[in-house]
């Protein structure tokens, strides 16, 4: 499989999903791409730019969304211009990934949407890579299920994403023996380190977390097998106009990346 001109294979190297929860403005996207890549070239590791259009599984009516669909794909086709990065975004609806796909180098199903047939299928026709996140509230096995959905369409271009499971109320746990058995589906695994770290509506009106476990739990996903990571990050995380409390600083990228790297080599991968 490739994004872009990334090879995502299992000997093919660590590669990692980074960027803000959502697109606030074009300058704020652009300064954390030109980060990311970066770090991308003083680690040698892949780096696929993620930012969404639209969070459409906000808590709070009053949480910001995005710019829309339209001006979002606007910044993500610039952020590819300047940076030269492939982009990933999230879609919701059908209309959305095919518009999408116009524009980006992956498509993305968030975890509440992952069965959702017509938008697997509608994602599955573009021809575009897929990444599909775990729902918190089905097993590993049932990915099954998902990845059937999608190669139905003659697309075997399918990443699967661990970010946790529910554990109660407003509280995930991951199951590391979730990455290898999703890879037995014959698609590559990515774990989502800060998603990982929510406290889903855990602050009422919005999620909490708790971003400094979220490099325990990355190098954990890599020594569990993980091809790749998805985190979040922000150049201003009290700011950061969603998932404040769990995305990472782009600060801590660097250093979480080549330890990462490290017990990837470790394992022999």
């Amino acid at each position: 499989m490739k994004i872009s001109n990334i090879k995502i294979e299992p000997d093919s190297g660590l590669f990692v999903i980074a960027g803000p929860c959502v697109i606030e403005t074009e300058p704020i996207c652009l300064d954390i791409a030109s980060r990311l890549s970066q770090i991308s070239k003083k680690t040698g590791i892949d780096i696929i730019f993620k930012a969404s259009f639209d969070k459409a599984n906000r808590s709070s009516l009053d949480s910001y969304r995005g710019p829309g669909i339209e001006r979002g794909l606007e910044i993500l086709a610039k952020v590819k211009k300047v940076t030269s990065l492939a982009v990933i975004t999230d879609v919701h609806e059908v209309y959305q990934a095919i518009e999408a796909a116009q524009v980006v180098d992956c498509l993305q199903v968030p975890a509440f949407l992952c069965r959702q047939t017509d938008l697997l299928l509608a994602c599955g026709k573009t021809g575009l890579p897929v990444n599909v996140k775990k729902g918190q509230f089905i097993s590993p096995a049932e990915m099954g299920n998902v990845v059937e959905k999608i190669r139905s369409t003659g697309n075997d271009n399918i990443l699967l994403t661990e970010r946790g499971t529910f554990f109660g109320y407003n509280r995930l746990v991951n199951d590391m023996t979730a990455i290898p058995a999703m890879k037995q589906l014959g698609c590559p695994v990515v774990f989502d380190a800060t998603h990982s770290t929510q406290q889903p509506g855990g602050e009422g009106n919005q999620s909490g977390g708790t971003r400094d476990m979220a490099p325990v739990l990355a190098k954990a996903a890599i020594a569990a097998g993980a091809d790749g990571l998805f985190i979040e990050v922000h150049t201003d995380v009290e700011k950061s106009k969603s998932d404040s409390t769990s995305i990472m600083p782009i600060e801590w990228v660097e250093k979480l990346l080549t330890d990462c790297k490290k017990i990837r080599e470790i394992i022999g991968k």
